[in-house]
């Protein structure tokens, strides 16, 4: 399978633009509560989508490095119900879709599914201290959120496989989360 690495189709190329613009916006008008000026939307753009995407494709090259199809896939209903609860309650609520993951012919161990895993958070930690360095609150801030939001120990987030594999790399990433949102 070691053809598949680092492959994007148009679909995922496509629906990963779509995605990461979508959740940019509901940001946006969490924090502007309402229709964005321009300015917000472009932090929200490069503080959000820069960890979404970063996220994602953490999760598909560590499946792929383990010999696994890997995919990014949009959930149309999750970036409408996230538009609909931002708008009508300003509420935020952020699944956009996920890396879908088809193990290769010898499957995944728990040890690879917990490394597969706890990649998107860490990219997220990586993303979020980058922000911190050059001064972006705003982006380390919610690279922090995205990280501890995802290290919740509750199916099927992806802390509940990583806690299943090893509870001290989760304590870890859970622990360095909160250190970086303390920070930011």
């Amino acid at each position: 399978m070691e053809h598949l690495r680092f492959t994007f189709s148009s679909r995922e190329l496509k629906e990963l633009g779509v995605s990461a613009v979508g959740i940019a916006f509901v940001f946006a008008f969490y924090y502007s509560g309402g229709i964005p000026e321009i300015w917000v939307f472009i932090m929200a753009l490069v503080g959000v989508s820069t960890g979404f995407i970063a996220h994602e494709l953490a999760h598909k090259f560590t499946a792929q490095r383990f010999g696994c199809w890997a995919e990014y896939r949009m959930w149309e209903m999750g970036l409408l119900i996230a538009l609909f609860l931002v708008v009508a309650f300003r509420l935020l609520f952020i699944a956009p879709g996920a890396v879908y993951i088809v193990p290769g012919f010898r499957g995944i161990t728990r040890q690879e599914d917990g490394i597969i895993s706890a990649s998107g958070a860490v990219a997220n930690l990586a993303v979020g201290c980058v922000f911190l360095l050059v001064g972006f609150g705003f982006g380390a801030s919610i690279n922090a959120w995205l990280a501890l939001f995802n290290m919740l120990p509750v199916p099927p987030l992806d802390g509940s496989k990583v806690i299943r594999w090893n509870p001290v790399a989760w304590a870890g990433i859970a622990g360095g989360a909160l250190l970086l949102l303390l920070l930011a």
